[in-house]
């Protein structure tokens, strides 16, 4: 079983971008960039012209979490400028299972994102449809919340079904993902993690990312949902 981890370049020095980004090169799996739009949430952070140029200068492949309004109109975009994945906010979505066949048909893999507050059993009908689940364990909008642990219920939920439909779909995690809490979200069924201070506000963020993949591989390996 394959984990994922992505570092957040929410938590990166925005004055010097793709030298960051660079920084976690070879290391990161992902480069987790949100777009927020000051609607959908109280922030406001880059756009489409900051993610084709990151795009065009940095190796690691980019998954962009859309925390905008009207996914149904922009979120094929960021998949047409090159983002590999890209995933939108079920909150946001007028018809979701379209919005994700729109992203896929541009070619990048099309995840769902859901709040703390939504409820999942709404939603389960759309995880065919899906490249990636993404349980949000903070209220989206700012980095460094404290990690809800109370979301774990949905985490577990998303793998029953996925292991019950015989899925390839990834869960990812993404609020207060540290090394004191990325253990518990990969015993719940998380394999794709999005980390942003845990890495970024560390002297070595390649030896964090290594500690963070150790600490959630040993904790899947004793997991009810791996297969032994």
């Amino acid at each position: 079983m394959g984990l994922r981890i992505s570092p957040s370049i929410l938590s990166s020095d925005f004055g010097h971008l793709v030298a960051e980004c660079e920084r976690v090169a070879g290391a990161a799996d992902w480069l987790h960039v949100d777009v927020m739009d000051n609607h959908f949430v109280p922030n406001l952070t880059i756009g489409p012209v900051v993610v084709e140029a990151l795009v065009k200068q940095v190796t690691t492949p980019i998954d962009c979490h859309l925390m905008i309004s009207d996914a149904d109109k922009w979120a094929p975009g960021y998949a047409e400028i090159g983002a590999k994945s890209v995933t939108f906010h079920v909150e946001a979505a007028t018809n979701p299972r379209q919005v994700a066949r729109d992203i896929r048909s541009k070619g990048a893999r099309a995840g769902m994102a859901i709040k703390p507050g939504t409820r999942l059993e709404d939603y389960e009908d759309l995880f065919p449809e899906l490249d990636m689940i993404l349980i949000m364990t903070v209220e989206p909008g700012f980095g460094g919340q404290s990690f809800m642990a109370d979301q774990m219920p949905k985490v577990r939920r998303s793998r029953e079904i996925i292991r019950d439909l015989k899925l390839d779909t990834w869960i990812q995690v993404d609020g207060g993902v540290a090394g004191a809490t990325i253990a518990e979200c990969a015993d719940a069924g998380a394999d794709t993690f999005v980390a942003g201070s845990a890495v970024y506000n560390t002297p070595d963020p390649v030896q964090a990312i290594a500690d963070l993949r150790a600490t959630a591989q040993s904790a899947t390996d004793a997991s009810w949902w791996c297969a032994h």
